[in-house]
């Protein structure tokens, strides 16, 4: 599981919608589920809602936002309640006994959380999943079917097989799962690593996330030795550019060069090659995403700091990779910290957390150390990169069990309820899913058979619990 940290009564109660929208009567049910006796049988209790944000009522009344109700326990000593909440924020149902103590104060008997939106949140749906890993058709461990079942069975609700300098993988993931019911949205992608340019080297790495063909085959290199140039191995469809020859890439990288002016210390063939990869995943209707520029490599950043500042200061990227697939400190604390010094400096860019996953289960312990959340209309490739480049997206790094968040305030508190009040819910829903795709990719002919009619059985509940459990605008 990527997040391990629940709201503590998570499992002893079910509580329906966790998420509503302001100033639309809501009803809210709780219902009993671990067999305790907290609550009984038609007696009466005081609800007290707060607005964590306002405080406590009786220290700060001027801002506090404090309901009360007396509400009677049903016969399965549960609850009923319809309420309007005023303001976007995380709310605390205080469950308390309505007579008050010997020391005059009423017992707490239970608490519980909701999450209140605003009307233009509403119209999205929150999704987690990665932008960046990889299979054994370049330096990965598990084939791509099998990255997204072991994915799935992590929770994710969309990812992209990213291996470098080939596209077809994602493509093998997309069509070995066409046929199979599951609501993991695999997107095409690759990670772009184009030949030299003379003696130049580009060393640049850049995922094309969503692009609806490949770049790196635009180019001839490894992926046209080994599986040609058809457009069915590199494309979604037949409208996609041909395949370059080296030569003629240089000569067009040579001429993107003369219409750009770079510092001194930047490199200009590397940058004009940049240029031309970010203008071309653009073209194909992707998201060019800039990835680990603190990745140490030969004992130096993998992005020097001058080409860094150019980037940013020209925007030719759609979004950076603030949490990549590395523990130490320069490769996602400082990712981090340049990240934020950007922000302050003005320079404005969607963010997203990825993995640059080499292995999908618990044998790799980096497996599950980041990812992104998005709020998009729909779990589908151009939704998501529409969420991302529109700031919809939260980076979530979980180096650690106590998760950290990064984005905007508004986002990333209401991620952080997500995480721990909905998501292990909709996580334990995928393992099975994943579980039974893992089986369908890998077991015996009659295993596959049965695993395939059972997730047929189960598709949509995934979608049927988001409903229920978040209360959005259709």
């Amino acid at each position: 599981m990527p997040f391990p940290i629940a709201y503590p009564n998570l499992y002893d109660y079910d509580l329906f919608p966790k998420v509503c929208v302001t100033n639309k009567a809501t009803t809210i049910t709780v219902r009993w589920l671990n067999g305790a006796q907290d609550f009984q049988e038609n007696r009466a209790y005081l609800l007290r809602i707060l607005s964590r944000r306002g405080g406590d009522p009786a220290y700060h009344p001027a801002s506090s936002d404090c309901t009360e109700m007396v509400l009677t326990s049903t016969p399965e000593r549960g609850f009923s309640f319809t309420h309007t909440f005023a303001s976007e924020g995380e709310y605390t149902l205080r469950f308390e006994e309505v007579e008050r103590n010997a020391q005059g104060k009423r017992v707490l008997i239970q608490a519980f959380q909701v999450y209140c939106i605003e009307a233009d949140l509403a119209r999205y749906i929150p999704l987690v999943g990665d932008l960046h890993m990889h299979s054994t058709y370049s330096d990965g461990d598990q084939a791509p079917e099998v990255v997204c079942a072991n994915y799935r069975r992590h929770g994710y609700d969309f990812l992209a097989i990213t291996d470098h300098r080939r596209y077809y993988p994602s493509l093998y993931a997309r069509s070995f799962y066409q046929d199979i019911a599951t609501e993991l949205a695999i997107i095409p992608g690759e990670e772009v690593q184009l030949p030299q340019v003379g003696d130049e080297h580009l060393d640049a790495h850049v995922i094309n996330f969503g692009g609806t063909y490949s770049i790196n085959a635009l180019v001839e290199g490894v992926a046209s030795q080994e599986v040609g140039t058809d457009w069915t191995i590199r494309s979604l469809t037949p409208n996609c550019p041909p395949v370059m020859r080296k030569e003629e890439f240089a000569h067009v990288i040579r001429e993107k060069a003369h219409s750009i002016t770079v510092p001194d210390d930047v490199d200009l063939i590397p940058t004009a090659a940049l240029h031309w990869i970010y203008d071309a995943i653009r073209e194909a209707g992707g998201l060019g995403v800039y990835v680990h520029p603190n990745w140490v490599t030969n004992s130096v950043d993998h992005v020097p700091a001058a080409l860094h500042d150019y980037l940013v200061s020209h925007q030719l990227f759609d979004a950076f990779e603030v949490l990549g697939g590395e523990t130490y400190f320069e490769h996602k604390g400082l990712q981090t910290a340049i990240y934020h010094e950007d922000q302050a400096r003005g320079h404005r860019y969607p963010i997203v957390g990825c993995t640059d996953s080499h292995g999908s289960d618990e044998r790799n312990s980096k497996a599950l150390i980041a990812s992104t959340m998005v709020f998009a209309v729909a779990n589908e490739r151009a939704a998501i990169i529409d969420a991302i480049k529109a700031y919809r997206s939260v980076a979530i790094d979980t180096i650690s069990a106590e998760f950290r968040l990064i984005g905007s305030t508004r986002l990333v508190r209401y991620a952080g309820f997500l995480l721990k009040n909905y998501i292990p819910l909709h996580d334990a829903l995928c393992v099975e899913e994943g579980r039974l795709m893992k089986i369908a990719a890998t077991g015996t002919s009659d295993e596959r058979e049965e695993a395939t009619a059972l997730l047929a059985q189960i598709h949509g509940r995934v979608g049927r619990h988001r409903r229920k459990y978040l209360a959005l605008e259709s």
